[in-house]
């Protein structure tokens, strides 16, 4: 990390922190404005890993002005070899690991360096901590972090510090599956403890939410676990003067929640596309997140297409995965070997489609995709955000042109086309429609298209 941020200090935050929008909780409220989250962030390992600067990296997103990034806690990192990402963040090298815990005098950690006391903490960490939350805030970045993470394969428990062989406390030799359980006691009480210690050291942050687990739908990761730990983040801020927000992980693509936890405001869901996650969940009336994307190939094409579709379903936050983050490239620069994309280009996509989505009086709108009445032709998708009469946001996924049939009232519209891939903006104009059916006819395009209809 840049050298500034080892004396930085985290001076006492005034604003509250970033909350569900008391006009409509489906999006957030920070700074005082309505916000919608949009990312092209690195692998989580920012924190963590001791060879990442977090500075260049947080100024390029600040540059694009994207807002959101999702940083893991330390208590499960990767190697090398894990899920074939170069140069992977969430994999330090040998003895760059940095966590909650302070490192004991007896050698023997597996990822290298002297094995951890779960009983001590490590305030060079929290410190760290404090100052990469620090310095997103100055520019306006939102932190998920995500408390804990199932061990997918042996090779990552075998290197968790709270494995047996890699502390002096004589942790319980358990299943990988055992660990995230409430099984084992001794177990628990660590992750309560690392738990109750984040969240009292980032009291004050205003940027910061909190995820229970990332993808618990692996690993052996229980519900009861899960409530356990967001009983705790509760618990821990009780008698603190602000509360953070709380987002649960629940399931690849989609699934509906029928019984949520009263503590959870942000349902996580990974590779959600097609957006049924939103749909499904919609009358919820929370925010519903595409928290992961990737292993679609170093296109851009299908990660811009996903934010599209999905912001324009109704969904609030979209975490695209951008591997040209590294620690020798920490603005965003590094050639790509990984199941995913990332890179300059798609972070100016994203952003684009953050500028559009801010252009929209978005807390009155909702999914209307029954406005499109024609013009969509085969193999075509299209979404419709909407607030009937006073605001259309469509976009258009296929094809190279379209002349979109919108069912909307009489009355004077402003029309202006964008171009998702570009961020150019075309063929702006005023009609004066007499009801029934709005004929838009779109520029030619590549691959996507996207319009707004604002009553003038």
């Amino acid at each position: 990390m840049h050298a500034m941020l080892l004396t930085l200090a985290t001076s006492a935050a005034t604003a509250p922190p970033i909350a569900l929008h008391p006009d409509n909780p489906r999006y957030f409220l920070y700074r005082g404005e309505p916000t919608v989250l949009i990312t092209s962030g690195e692998h989580y390992g920012a924190v963590l890993n001791l060879d990442f600067d977090c500075v260049p990296y947080l100024t390029e997103l600040q540059a694009h002005g994207l807002n959101l990034t999702r940083v893991f806690s330390g208590v499960y990192m990767e190697d090398a070899d894990s899920f074939s990402i170069r140069d992977n963040t969430l994999a330090p090298k040998a003895g760059r690991l940095i966590c909650p815990w302070a490192r004991s005098e007896e050698p023997g950690y597996a990822a290298g360096g002297s094995k951890f006391d779960l009983d001590r903490w490590d305030e060079a960490y929290f410190a760290r901590l404090r100052a990469f939350c620090a310095e997103a805030e100055r520019r306006g970045v939102i932190v998920e972090l995500a408390l804990f993470c199932p061990y997918y394969e042996d090779s990552m428990w075998r290197i968790s510090p709270l494995h047996p062989s890699n502390n002096v406390n004589g942790t319980p030799d358990v299943p990988r599956t055992e660990v995230l359980a409430l099984q084992h006691p001794q177990l628990t009480a660590v992750q309560e403890a690392m738990t109750r210690k984040i969240v009292g050291e980032l009291a004050e942050a205003p940027n910061v939410y909190y995820e229970i687990c990332n993808e618990p739908y692996f690993g052996g990761v229980t519900p009861e676990w899960q409530a356990r730990i967001a009983e705790v983040i509760v618990e821990a801020e009780a008698g603190l003067p602000h509360k953070h927000l709380i987002a649960q992980n629940i399931a690849n693509g989609s699934a509906e929640v029928t019984d949520p936890d009263p503590r959870v405001s942000i349902l996580n869901f990974h590779y959600a596309n097609p957006p049924d996650a939103v749909r499904v969940n919609w009358g919820l009336n929370r925010p519903i997140a595409f928290d992961e994307t990737g292993f679609k190939g170093s296109e851009d094409l299908p990660y811009r297409t996903d934010a599209w579709e999905f912001m324009l379903a109704g969904g609030s936050v979209y975490d695209n995965l951008d591997y040209s983050f590294t620690c020798e490239h920490p603005a965003g620069t590094a050639g790509i070997s990984a199941p995913g994309g990332g890179g300059p280009a798609v972070r100016r996509q994203l952003a684009a489609l953050k500028q559009f989505i801010e252009g929209f009086d978005f807390l009155k709108m909702a999914p209307h995709d029954e406005a499109i009445v024609g013009g969509v032709g085969e193999g075509m998708v299209a979404r419709c955000l909407a607030e009937p009469g006073q605001q259309y946001a469509v976009y258009v996924k296929g094809g190279t042109g379209v002349e979109l049939s919108l069912e909307a009232p009489p009355g004077k519209y402003r029309v202006a086309w964008l171009h998702p891939r570009t961020g150019d903006q075309e063929g702006a104009q005023t009609v004066e429609h007499g009801g029934g059916v709005l004929r838009l006819q779109s520029p030619m395009y590549e691959e996507d298209a996207a319009v707004g209809v604002r009553r003038t």
